[in-house]
């Protein structure tokens, strides 16, 4: 991807059927990327946007897994780019939080991106390509009813932390985005289970977040941000 960008990269996207992974495959396949893969479980769900990739002249490679499930989809055996965007989410005081809602969230939020990254070392030690994982802003301060899903957003800073430390020099970089509250779908059910409206103003948009994204994988290899806090400059 040396001064280029992330034109002609291949890159695979994980939880490609949300907001932001939607948006991170779309701002991917705007500047240039030559194979792209989308990870997801729902073909349904992922269809949309297909379509849109389609209309703007990029067809993409679609790989049908389930995260919360053990394992790997088989990959190409060069990646330059490797993003993490799947996430469950599910709140609950401590007093209430049983196994199966923190066994839920530590299965797709956690064990899936060391998983998937593990079987990808190969491709991207291949290309010296990228990591990049969607955080939250749980990740680094916990909220009130959100110790599952806080928990499993602090184990995967720490992941992220880790795998830096092993394979930047084997020319791997590795960045963790933290962002605040986003316009997804996800958002709205949670603004809704708080009674309040979602306001997009005060909202960060998907693309907002994949834009940072891209930015910090078009920097030249031996530049590397690791951690990018983004929020909306007016929170509720």
């Amino acid at each position: 991807m040396a001064g280029q960008g992330v034109r002609g990269a291949v890159a695979l996207v994980a939880g490609a059927g949300g907001g932001i992974g939607a948006a991170i495959a779309e701002a991917l396949a705007a500047a240039g990327a030559a194979r792209l893969l989308l990870l997801a479980r729902d073909a349904a769900k992922i269809r949309p946007l297909l379509d849109r990739l389609a209309a703007g002249g990029t067809a993409a490679e679609v790989l049908l897994h389930d995260l919360a499930q053990p394992g790997a989809p088989a990959l190409p055996d060069r990646l330059d780019l490797l993003v993490h965007a799947a996430g469950a989410h599910g709140l609950a005081p401590v007093g209430e939080t049983d196994a199966a809602l923190l066994d839920a969230q530590i299965a797709v939020n956690l064990r899936a991106p060391l998983l998937l990254t593990r079987a990808a070392l190969p491709a991207l030690e291949a290309s010296r390509g990228m990591v990049v994982f969607v955080n939250s802003s749980q990740g680094l301060a916990a909220g009130r009813n959100a110790a599952a899903y806080a928990a499993s957003k602090h184990g995967l800073r720490a992941l992220a932390d880790s795998l830096r430390a092993e394979v930047n020099p084997r020319g791997i970089r590795v960045l963790s985005i933290y962002p605040g509250r986003t316009d997804t779908p996800m958002q709205r059910a949670l603004l809704a289970r708080e009674g309040r409206e979602p306001d997009p103003a005060r909202l960060l948009a998907p693309a907002d977040v994949a834009a940072m994204v891209l930015a910090a994988a078009s920097l030249p290899p031996n530049a590397e941000v690791t951690d990018i806090t983004i929020r909306p400059a007016m929170p509720y």
